[in-house]
């Protein structure tokens, strides 16, 4: 190619984008999502119990003072304290305190007993003429009686203590024709409880009975036909120690320890030489305790030799 004739080149430059923008949309995005997670938090709150409304309320009002709201103050609530009779009236206050504090619930404070009997903490929840929590016949729990045992689940649920449901009803008959009586009726009332509590949170294993006592066990003894009679009793009970298994024959010292009684193995174990717990001989009086076991050979058991020599042939028993 002559020197003349050069091929000519031309360079052509694309448009850019403008160069780099910044971080910018960064704060868009943040500001995004910071405004869906409010969403989020407003409609679970629309959704939520009055309880934890008023919990939330609560911090944004005192933040300081929020556990009282919230429920970290509850007995046994993060360290599962068992209920006994030492601390059973911080529970008592506790409950009567929370009932109080809501106000669908206070006008059922006097259908609300709560006391402390030897079997635990009896709540009864204590029936009138028009049917507080169940409509006469039925064992459908109404809507006071949900928010009532809801807020039990809340407060027991924690707790390493056991329950027991007990429903009673009135002397009032159904008919002679009818094959569902008041056994049935005591018995469905309480297990709709243990139902609803069960659905709150209180564990499966945490209930331990449901008992119907229908007519049994009236509150008003002189009127059977009290309404008050139709209740429903919820026993946070004591928590039991499982005593040690003691021997047969043994009982508890002073000292509390098992102590087993002269003569009391000995009955059993005369005559039998593989015996594991044979009574330790006692000496009479005047008598030491070698020249007893000299008198009685049957009560020495032989050694390893003297039956080896036995099996011997030309041996002869004695």
């Amino acid at each position: 190619m002559s020197e003349g004739k050069r091929p000519i080149i031309v360079i052509k430059k694309k448009g850019g984008h403008g160069g780099h923008h910044g971080g910018a949309w960064k704060v868009a995005y943040a500001d995004f999502v910071t405004a869906m997670m409010a969403l989020f938090i407003v409609l679970w709150l629309l959704n939520s119990t009055p309880q934890v409304k008023k919990a939330v309320a609560g911090y944004f009002q005192d933040p300081t003072s929020s556990h009282k709201e919230t429920g970290s103050d509850k007995v046994g609530d993060d360290d599962s304290i068992p209920i006994d009779k030492q601390n059973v009236q911080k529970l008592k206050e506790q409950i009567e305190k929370a009932i109080k504090e809501q106000k669908d619930l206070q006008k059922l404070a006097k259908n609300i007993e709560i006391t402390i009997t030897p079997e635990g903490l009896r709540i009864e929840l204590i029936e009138d003429k028009n049917g507080t929590f169940f409509q006469s016949g039925s064992a459908v729990l109404s809507k006071p009686g949900q928010e009532l045992l809801g807020m039990l689940a809340g407060q027991l649920k924690a707790l390493p203590n056991h329950l027991l449901l007990e429903g009673h009803t009135d002397a009032q008959p159904y008919s002679p024709e009818a094959a569902y009586t008041n056994w049935e009726l005591s018995a469905d009332r309480a297990n709709s409880a243990r139902r609803l509590l069960q659905q709150d949170g209180v564990r499966q294993d945490q209930i331990s009975q449901v008992r119907g006592y229908a007519d049994q066990l009236l509150r008003v003894k002189n009127n059977p036909l009290d309404p008050s009679n139709r209740r429903i009793s919820l026993i946070v009970q004591w928590v039991q120690m499982i005593a040690p298994k003691l021997p047969e024959g043994a009982e508890v010292g002073k000292d509390g320890k098992a102590e087993v009684k002269a003569g009391a193995a000995e009955g059993k174990s005369e005559g039998k030489a593989d015996s594991k717990a044979a009574a330790q001989p006692t000496a009479a009086p005047g008598k030491p305790i070698a020249a007893q076991v000299a008198a009685k050979p049957s009560a020495v058991k032989p050694s390893l030799m003297d039956s080896l020599k036995g099996m011997m042939p030309g041996s002869k028993k004695k």
